[in-house]
């Protein structure tokens, strides 16, 4: 069975739920595409190379999901009103990643043999969540992505980064049964807090 990133759910509504994600790894690579599903598939392979054994000492590492992509400039913080393409890049750079299993550090894990392949230390985050099943082609990328900003400006939370797609499901399933997800990192100052 593959591990799937941990998370705690703060609030579900209208089939968006609001995630908590503790500090993990991810290994990356950039890439240039005309989209993130473009993305996503020129950064498997040099990815699930890395995890296959492309490292020192060559180590088997096992699957994690999601697979993620989305376009580079996540730390920047996008205005809620731009239209949301995910050909809308303007150099075209796409930041693809495999999250790690829980069980490695910074120091345990191997180093990639590719040295397009970097590990990186990932913060705890909030996120806004939409899961979907079945084809992700552009137009349901787009409006997944879009469904997410709307709920941001209606619960008045900020948007860091670029909307993210994750991929969860391995390419041999039948694709209406393939799991999906639009992904926005929200700012922790702006969630309400009750009490």
């Amino acid at each position: 069975m593959t591990e799937t990133l941990s998370y705690r759910v703060i609030d579900s509504s209208d089939s968006i739920e609001l995630r908590e994600y503790a500090p993990h790894i991810v290994a990356e690579l950039s890439v240039e595409a005309a989209g993130v599903r473009q993305a996503a598939e020129k950064g498997f392979r040099p990815l699930a190379n890395y995890i296959f054994g492309n490292n020192l000492p060559r180590e088997k590492i096992a699957m994690t999901t999601p697979v993620t992509a989305s376009a580079e400039g996540e730390g920047e913080r996008i205005a809620m009103t731009a239209p949301v393409t995910s050909t809308g890049v303007a150099d075209g750079r796409y930041r693809v990643r495999f999250s790690m299993p829980a069980e490695y550090t910074m120091q345990t894990l191997p180093k990639p043999a590719n040295p397009d392949v970097h590990l990186v230390e990932v913060e705890a985050q909030l996120v806004l969540a939409a899961t979907f099943r079945g084809r992700d082609d552009h137009k349901r990328v787009a409006a997944g992505a879009q469904r997410l900003l709307d709920r941001a400006t209606e619960l008045d939370m900020k948007i860091v980064g670029q909307p993210t797609w994750a991929g969860y499901s391995a390419p041999y399933v039948p694709v209406p049964l393939r799991k999906w997800e639009m992904l926005v990192t929200v700012s922790p100052d702006d969630i309400p807090t009750t009490g």
